[in-house]
């Protein structure tokens, strides 16, 4: 019964513009350290075109300048979501009143601003006009970002569960090649240790591929639709092996303090490289996503007999286009490499916190920060600041799922400590605190170099 009555709630969202809808975006499509939250409705490569409330409800919040967002618009639905629309030119001539009015009394700046309004202040129907589009914040193009997000946890929803009766596709989604990932010292593909990738020629994958003990998959794989050039993420893979089901991945709903979760799930190194994602269908063991389903083996396969292993995947969109990918891996018993011996002083373990400790340096990892287990290469050079040693701890890079606690020992308190932080090879200024020759902050990146110094001085 409750699901009838939200799926009609559902039913009742209309477009939020006036004209057919295409597509630059759809939700949750893998970028680095964070999913797409919404999606990205082309407004004809223009300004200016009327944003509507896709349903009824009221303002809830007016933001300028916040999360990349430029210009946006929230309204509150009694469905319990929040949609949120962003990137626009201007708010209708009321909202712009009322906001006036609103800074004025919270002494809020034009240019950057945050109000919050009550559910009394400014309601909306269905199909009523709230703003103009536009090109404002993080936006490359004019376009209409649109989110829609569940009011009490925030959680971001797939806004085509709401809208895609009023869009039209007919197209799947298309794979264009698999990587097999041995895993260390338990597995061989091919007579491999070491990852390799394969192109899709056709649906199903006639060449011979062999293999023995622990292996996990990856997919590169895009959605598309009619009337566009533009590709998207996937909805829905799913990996069988001989007909079971061993991992399955739905995009539907993501928590925002999930997204850096993407980068486990994603082959970052591979993305950071070739500008391509592929996405594992196989779950690290600190990979906290709901999204990800997997089996008693997190999705990895145990080729562990001399036989044909019958691998599918199976991708479905949004709007129900499916399409199947197969290939056939031959169980091969062969000899499997040992694994890389690590040194224990150097290991983080993924399920508990860590603490590494070197003279002038220390470094807290608490759990939960590590999707796997990670030997640290920890190194050491002369500060350009001249304030403390800089330090690194990866070769390469290797982002943390949230932040871990950075302490660097300075070599002398300066007089002035206003403006103190820690400065990373990135760019960033880290805020930080000093105490007892120890400054402390937080980075959630261990491939950077870090050390001590001021902020720049805004003019």
């Amino acid at each position: 019964m409750f699901l009838n009555i939200l799926l009609a709630f559902r039913l009742l969202f209309v477009s939020p513009v006036n004209f057919p809808i295409t597509l630059a975006g759809n939700f949750g499509e893998p970028r680095p350290h964070h999913f797409h939250g919404g999606i990205d409705v082309r407004t004809q490569m223009s300004e200016g075109k009327p944003i509507f409330s896709i349903g009824d409800g009221y303002v809830s919040r007016l933001t300028v300048g916040k999360y990349g967002f430029g210009n946006a618009v929230y309204v509150r639905h009694p469905n319990g979501t929040t949609c949120v629309y962003c990137h626009l030119k201007r708010f209708v001539p009321q909202l712009n009143r009322l906001v006036g009015k609103l800074q004025v009394r919270h002494q809020q700046a034009e240019k950057e601003y945050d109000v919050w309004l009550r559910p009394w202040q400014y309601p909306v129907s269905e199909g009523q006009l709230i703003a103009v589009s536009g090109d404002t914040g993080s936006s490359v193009a004019p376009h209409l970002h649109l989110e829609v997000h569940d009011t009490k946890t925030w959680a971001m929803l797939d806004p085509l569960d709401y809208l895609k009766d009023i869009l039209q596709d007919n197209t799947p989604p298309q794979a264009h090649a698999f990587m097999a990932y041995p895993q260390e010292g338990e597995g061989v593909f091919n007579g491999s240790s070491k990852k390799q990738n394969f192109g899709f020629s056709s649906n199903h994958l006639n060449r011979e591929f062999t293999a023995w003990g622990k292996v996990g998959f990856g997919l590169w794989a895009n959605d598309y639709m009619e009337e566009t050039y533009h590709h998207y993420g996937i909805r829905q893979t799913q990996l069988l092996v001989d007909d079971s089901l061993v991992f399955c991945s739905d995009v539907s709903s993501i928590l925002p303090e999930h997204n850096l979760m993407v980068n486990s799930w994603g082959d970052y190194n591979h993305y950071r490289r070739n500008n391509v994602w592929y996405m594992k269908s196989f779950v690290d063991p600190g990979n906290r996503l709901s999204i990800l389903q997997a089996d008693e083996n997190r999705g990895i396969v145990d080729f562990k007999e001399e036989r044909d292993y019958h691998l599918v995947y199976v991708l479905t969109d949004a709007f129900g286009n499916q399409s199947t990918y197969s290939f056939t891996v031959k169980g091969r018993r062969q000899v499997i490499p040992a694994g890389k011996q690590h040194c224990a002083a150097r290991l983080l373990k993924w399920g508990v916190p860590n603490s590494f400790q070197r003279p002038g340096v220390q470094l807290q990892v608490r759990q939960g920060l590590l999707p796997h287990d990670v030997e640290l290469v920890p190194h050491a050079s002369a500060g350009t600041k001249g304030l403390s040693d800089a330090w690194s701890f990866y070769d390469g890079s290797f982002p943390l799922l949230g932040w871990a606690e950075l302490s660097l020992r300075v070599k002398s308190v300066p007089k002035d400590t206003t403006g103190i932080c820690i400065l990373g090879n990135d760019g960033r200024e880290y805020d930080a605190r000093l105490s007892d020759g120890w400054v402390t902050g937080r980075i959630r990146e261990l491939g950077n170099t870090y050390e001590v110094g001021f902020r720049k001085k805004k003019h």
